[in-house]
């Protein structure tokens, strides 16, 4: 007898009507077609097609998917395909990751800004990268790095911060030659969070001169200039948290980071444990203790529950991943084919040992032919039938309870 797994769907087929209408009026439209899109993701009314297994001829029956950023069943193959585009591009050289984070005191105000806070984060990291690597002090070279936005703690409260991957040196500044950084040591983390904070609250307050801040409920009170220079005051005085990691161990690990943290969203599936008279019971990790005492469990009302997953959809058309410097869209190739030649030229590596990272790498095994392998044999399934939005397929589907 198969085991029923929970998912975010699960939950809001059973309570999202309900959730819906008794906030009415205080949901966004965004919200509410992520919702509605989570509850139809892999279900016949977005219609799919029909496989049969060249082996053991078994017939399956998959429904398509929502293909919304923020549903946690389209995310697998979401992450495989822009990995799949991210591998030609990576440097046989460390790679490091870096977190900013902004304090708690901004978190309601970054909220009820999403779009403009978030870019002023944004901002403010690339600047500091470029600052302080530019520096001869520092490295005195140009960065190129990939930045993801998560905007959620363990326990899925609104917690904005950004996953920065950047490769260990960059190019000189006149770019005739790869400057890398000492070996286990990217740039000095204090540094990073003084500059982080002053750039971060300075370009908040041109925000607010321009107007672009809006004050809601218990934000009101900070809405005058007055109140707002107030507020902002002791977060100059405080330590910003800007933390590096070791270096990542190859290449293959870096894609195995970025396919984890990419199109990672609020919580995964996996982390559901039950929806009963208690409430929705799921696993977090509490930061705040030792590496052995973090994982807990935490069981919330599911209107709490929803709620908290709702604070983290993003604003329309708002980027999440970003690539700048010289991994910007514009330039990327370019500056890519360059690095690789000055690793020739000046580290005495052979051209076929530069390319082999970007020929050999594969992307992680368990995202290769994730939805076109036999359940039963493991063996090649074609599709030999389609079906369309709100059609039922030919084979009755198998039943799934909500419960």
């Amino acid at each position: 007898m198969s085991h029923f797994k929970l998912e975010v769907a699960d939950i809001f087929l059973q309570y999202g009507k309900k959730w819906r209408q008794q906030h009415q009026g205080h949901i966004s439209l965004g919200q509410l077609k992520t919702m509605s899109a989570i509850e139809r993701c892999r279900t016949v009314e977005l219609g799919g097609h029909v496989l049969q297994c060249q082996s053991c001829e078994h017939i399956h029956i998959a429904y398509n998917s929502c293909r919304n950023r923020h549903c946690p069943k389209c995310q697998a193959s979401a992450a495989q395909r822009w990995l799949e585009a991210r591998q030609r591009d990576l440097l046989p050289v460390d790679y490091y990751h870096v977190v900013f984070t902004i304090p708690s005191e901004v978190n309601d105000l970054a909220y009820q800004n999403k779009s403009v806070v978030y870019d002023v984060l944004f901002n403010a990291v690339s600047k500091t990268l470029m600052i302080i690597a530019g520096d001869k002090k520092h490295l005195g070279a140009q960065l190129g790095a990939t930045l993801v936005l998560h905007t959620w703690g363990s326990a899925m409260t609104h917690h904005p911060h950004i996953h920065g991957i950047i490769p260990g040196g960059g190019l000189s500044i006149d770019g005739q030659q790869w400057v890398a950084c000492q070996s286990g040591f990217f740039l000095p983390v204090r540094v990073l969070s003084r500059l982080f904070r002053r750039l971060f609250l300075e370009l908040l307050m041109k925000a607010y001169q321009k107007e672009q801040l809006y004050f809601f409920s218990q934000l009101k009170s900070i809405e005058s200039h007055q109140a707002f220079t107030h507020w902002l005051k002791p977060l100059r005085q405080k330590e910003w948290v800007v933390y590096a990691k070791r270096p990542f161990a190859g290449p293959k690990a870096v894609l195995a980071y970025l396919s984890r943290y990419t199109h990672r969203v609020a919580i995964a599936n996996s982390r559901l444990i039950s929806m009963d008279e208690h409430g929705i019971t799921f696993k977090w990790k509490d930061y705040r203790k030792k590496e052995g005492d973090r994982q807990k469990t935490m069981t919330l009302s599911p209107d709490n529950f929803i709620q908290r997953f709702l604070l983290h959809i993003l604003p329309k058309q708002f980027h999440r991943i970003r690539h700048i410097g010289l991994f910007a869209n514009a330039c990327r190739r370019n500056n890519i084919a360059k690095i690789r030649q000055l690793l020739v030229e000046h580290e005495k590596l052979t051209l076929p040992e530069v390319m082999a990272v970007a020929e050999k790498t594969m992307v992680l095994d368990e995202y290769i032919d994730f939805f076109y392998q036999c359940p039963i044999c493991a063996g090649n399934m074609i599709i030999i039938d389609a079906f369309v939005y709100g059609k039922k397929p030919r084979a009755p589907p198998k039943v799934r309870l909500a419960s």
